[in-house]
Protein backbone atom coordinates (compact mmCIF):
# COMPACT_ATOMS: atom_id res chain seq x y z
CA UNK A 1 0.00 0.00 0.00
CA UNK A 2 2.99 2.36 0.20
CA UNK A 3 2.73 2.57 -3.59
CA UNK A 4 -0.24 4.62 -4.72
CA UNK A 5 -1.38 7.56 -6.81
CA UNK A 6 -2.97 10.64 -5.24
CA UNK A 7 -5.23 12.54 -7.64
CA UNK A 8 -7.30 15.67 -7.70
CA UNK A 9 -9.51 17.23 -10.35
CA UNK A 10 -10.83 20.75 -10.78
CA UNK A 11 -13.89 21.28 -12.97
CA UNK A 12 -15.05 24.14 -15.16
CA UNK A 13 -18.70 23.94 -14.12
CA UNK A 14 -21.25 21.73 -12.39
CA UNK A 15 -20.92 18.76 -14.73
CA UNK A 16 -18.38 16.27 -13.45
CA UNK A 17 -17.11 15.67 -17.01
CA UNK A 18 -15.84 19.27 -17.23
CA UNK A 19 -12.33 18.61 -15.88
CA UNK A 20 -10.08 21.64 -16.37
CA UNK A 21 -7.09 20.63 -14.23
CA UNK A 22 -5.58 17.32 -13.14
CA UNK A 23 -3.11 16.87 -10.31
CA UNK A 24 -1.33 13.52 -9.97
CA UNK A 25 1.27 12.47 -7.43
CA UNK A 26 2.80 8.99 -7.56
CA UNK A 27 4.24 7.51 -4.37
CA UNK A 28 6.46 4.44 -4.14
CA UNK A 29 7.49 3.17 -0.71
CA UNK A 30 5.92 6.33 0.71
CA UNK A 31 8.14 8.66 -1.36
CA UNK A 32 7.06 10.93 -4.21
CA UNK A 33 8.47 9.58 -7.46
CA UNK A 34 6.43 11.60 -9.95
CA UNK A 35 4.11 14.59 -9.94
CA UNK A 36 2.10 16.02 -12.75
CA UNK A 37 -0.15 19.05 -13.11
CA UNK A 38 -2.08 19.42 -16.34
CA UNK A 39 -4.47 22.07 -17.53
CA UNK A 40 -7.26 20.49 -19.55
CA UNK A 41 -9.56 22.13 -22.04
CA UNK A 42 -13.08 21.20 -20.91
CA UNK A 43 -15.72 20.55 -23.59
CA UNK A 44 -16.39 23.77 -25.51
CA UNK A 45 -13.89 25.46 -23.14
CA UNK A 46 -16.94 26.58 -21.16
CA UNK A 47 -16.70 27.81 -17.54
CA UNK A 48 -19.07 28.99 -14.86
CA UNK A 49 -17.73 32.13 -13.20
CA UNK A 50 -18.34 30.70 -9.74
CA UNK A 51 -15.97 27.82 -10.48
CA UNK A 52 -13.29 30.16 -11.82
CA UNK A 53 -13.59 32.11 -8.56
CA UNK A 54 -12.88 28.90 -6.63
CA UNK A 55 -9.84 27.62 -8.50
CA UNK A 56 -8.71 30.58 -10.61
CA UNK A 57 -8.78 28.72 -13.93
CA UNK A 58 -10.64 30.29 -16.85
CA UNK A 59 -11.17 29.75 -20.58
CA UNK A 60 -8.20 31.93 -21.52
CA UNK A 61 -5.91 29.63 -19.54
CA UNK A 62 -7.15 26.45 -21.23
CA UNK A 63 -7.78 27.68 -24.79
CA UNK A 64 -4.59 25.96 -25.98
CA UNK A 65 -4.73 23.02 -23.54
CA UNK A 66 -5.49 19.56 -24.83
CA UNK A 67 -8.88 17.97 -24.08
CA UNK A 68 -8.99 15.10 -21.59
CA UNK A 69 -9.18 12.35 -24.21
CA UNK A 70 -5.87 13.52 -25.70
CA UNK A 71 -4.24 13.59 -22.23
CA UNK A 72 -5.64 10.24 -21.12
CA UNK A 73 -2.71 8.17 -22.46
CA UNK A 74 -0.41 10.24 -20.23
CA UNK A 75 -2.72 9.92 -17.19
CA UNK A 76 -3.90 6.30 -17.50
CA UNK A 77 -0.70 4.57 -16.28
CA UNK A 78 -1.06 6.36 -12.93
CA UNK A 79 -4.59 4.96 -12.48
CA UNK A 80 -4.91 1.66 -14.35
CA UNK A 81 -4.53 -1.22 -11.89
CA UNK A 82 -3.35 1.14 -9.15
CA UNK A 83 -4.28 2.11 -5.61
CA UNK A 84 -5.72 5.61 -6.12
CA UNK A 85 -6.45 8.06 -3.33
CA UNK A 86 -8.39 11.32 -3.46
CA UNK A 87 -9.87 13.61 -0.83
CA UNK A 88 -13.64 13.33 -1.20
CA UNK A 89 -12.90 10.78 -3.92
CA UNK A 90 -16.14 8.82 -3.69
CA UNK A 91 -18.24 11.98 -3.79
CA UNK A 92 -16.28 13.91 -6.40
CA UNK A 93 -12.95 12.89 -7.97
CA UNK A 94 -13.75 9.30 -8.92
CA UNK A 95 -17.05 10.50 -10.40
CA UNK A 96 -15.16 13.17 -12.38
CA UNK A 97 -12.82 10.56 -13.77
CA UNK A 98 -15.55 8.06 -14.64
CA UNK A 99 -17.93 10.64 -16.14
CA UNK A 100 -15.19 12.30 -18.18
CA UNK A 101 -14.06 8.95 -19.56
CA UNK A 102 -17.69 8.15 -20.43
CA UNK A 103 -18.10 11.58 -22.08
CA UNK A 104 -15.20 10.78 -24.40
CA UNK A 105 -16.22 7.14 -24.91
CA UNK A 106 -13.15 5.80 -23.11
CA UNK A 107 -13.19 2.72 -20.91
CA UNK A 108 -12.96 3.17 -17.16
CA UNK A 109 -9.84 1.35 -15.94
CA UNK A 110 -9.73 -0.98 -12.99
CA UNK A 111 -8.34 0.74 -9.90
CA UNK A 112 -8.86 0.59 -6.16
CA UNK A 113 -10.10 3.88 -4.75
CA UNK A 114 -9.40 5.28 -1.30
CA UNK A 115 -10.75 8.49 0.21
CA UNK A 116 -8.97 10.58 2.82
CA UNK A 117 -12.23 12.37 3.64
CA UNK A 118 -13.73 9.02 4.64
CA UNK A 119 -10.61 8.19 6.63
CA UNK A 120 -10.41 11.48 8.54
CA UNK A 121 -13.97 12.86 8.32
CA UNK A 122 -12.88 16.45 7.80
CA UNK A 123 -12.25 18.83 4.91
CA UNK A 124 -8.85 19.10 3.29
CA UNK A 125 -8.06 22.66 4.38
CA UNK A 126 -8.82 21.91 8.02
CA UNK A 127 -6.76 18.71 8.00
CA UNK A 128 -3.82 20.51 6.40
CA UNK A 129 -3.95 23.18 9.12
CA UNK A 130 -4.11 20.53 11.85
CA UNK A 131 -1.15 18.59 10.46
CA UNK A 132 0.95 21.51 9.10
CA UNK A 133 0.67 20.28 5.52
CA UNK A 134 1.23 23.01 2.90
CA UNK A 135 -1.86 23.67 0.78
CA UNK A 136 -2.73 26.00 -2.08
CA UNK A 137 -6.34 24.87 -1.95
CA UNK A 138 -8.12 24.17 -5.25
CA UNK A 139 -4.89 23.86 -7.18
CA UNK A 140 -5.17 20.23 -8.30
CA UNK A 141 -1.49 19.39 -7.75
CA UNK A 142 -1.40 20.98 -4.30
CA UNK A 143 -4.60 19.18 -3.29
CA UNK A 144 -3.21 15.85 -4.56
CA UNK A 145 0.05 16.39 -2.66
CA UNK A 146 -1.85 17.17 0.54
CA UNK A 147 -4.10 14.16 0.08
CA UNK A 148 -1.07 11.94 -0.46
CA UNK A 149 0.56 13.18 2.73
CA UNK A 150 -2.63 12.50 4.69
CA UNK A 151 -2.82 9.00 3.24
CA UNK A 152 0.81 8.30 4.23
CA UNK A 153 -0.01 9.47 7.78
CA UNK A 154 -2.99 7.10 7.80
CA UNK A 155 -0.84 4.18 6.59
CA UNK A 156 1.75 4.87 9.32
CA UNK A 157 -0.96 5.10 12.01
CA UNK A 158 -2.51 1.85 10.78
CA UNK A 159 0.83 0.07 11.09
CA UNK A 160 1.31 1.37 14.64
CA UNK A 161 -2.14 0.11 15.60
CA UNK A 162 -1.33 -3.42 14.41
Amino acid sequence: MDTFTAIDFETAHGKRWSICQVGIVRYKAGVIVHQLSLLVQPPNNFYWGRFTEIHGIDAAMTINARPFDKLWPQIAPFIQGQQVVAHNGFSFDFHCLNQTLAYYGLAVPDYTGHCTYRIYGDNLASLCCQHAIPLNHHDALSDALACGELFIMHLKQSRLAE
